[in-house]
């Protein structure tokens, strides 16, 4: 598949790099393509990468993924055009942090509201789902721990788009558990406040969720 990726951090490049190892193409979408990190994945992503602005990278991918720090999501998703994002599968990466207080950042939304709920209101021709943001970005991709696969919780209200967002997350070694409507990003937002805090907390950022059965 064509895959637009709307942010150049980390996390995007980390999950363009990702996309490209399983065979899809992607364009890179930033706000400044001349960054020396941004040249270096292009330089090491082979045939399959490209790069461009954030309206660029929207236009080309069949889904497209919010790859941006909260602060600068609405802008970006402007920036690339609420048109350009119609009838996708949009992958909803982002989490609302607020680093006003220092470290460990607080949920600048919550309980009532969530930033998928926020992103699925300014793309309402897309179908959003939140994933991948739980974790870090070190272990997005094929994450190994003692244990076996971690799991990822999804949401959204589209079942297709969560569908292909699932068959993503079997490619990069993940057990995906869906917790329904996108809404649920009420619940996930706070997870991955957990995961966050811990990580400050222990300064070790090596650890993901599993959820136990019998």
């Amino acid at each position: 598949m064509k895959i637009g990726i709307i942010g150049s951090g980390d996390v995007g490049r980390t999950l363009a790099s990702g996309f490209i190892k399983y065979g899809h193409e992607v364009m890179l979408g930033s706000r400044d393509i001349t960054q020396e990190k941004v040249q270096q994945w292009l330089s090491g992503g082979g045939k399959n990468a490209s790069l461009g602005n954030f309206t660029d990278a929207a236009v080309f991918g069949e889904v497209v993924i919010l790859a941006t720090p909260w602060s600068g999501t609405k802008n970006a998703v402007d920036l690339a055009g609420a048109s350009n994002f119609m009838g996708k599968t949009v992958i909803d990466v982002t989490n609302p942090l607020d680093f006003s207080g220092g470290v460990p950042p607080k949920l600048a939304v919550g309980m009532t509201d969530s930033a998928g709920e926020m992103v699925q209101n300014w793309l309402p021709g897309a179908n959003v789902v939140k994933a991948f943001n739980i974790v870090g970005s070190s272990h997005m991709i094929n994450p190994q721990f003692p244990e076996g696969k971690p799991d990822m919780f999804i949401c959204g209200n589209d079942q297709k788009s969560k569908e292909t967002v699932k068959s993503f997350l079997d490619d990069f070694g993940w057990q995906t558990i869906d917790l329904g409507n996108i809404e649920m990003s009420r619940l996930l937002e706070p997870l991955a406040l957990v995961w966050i805090v811990y990580g400050f907390k222990t300064n070790t950022w090596a650890h993901a969720f599993k959820l136990l059965r019998k």
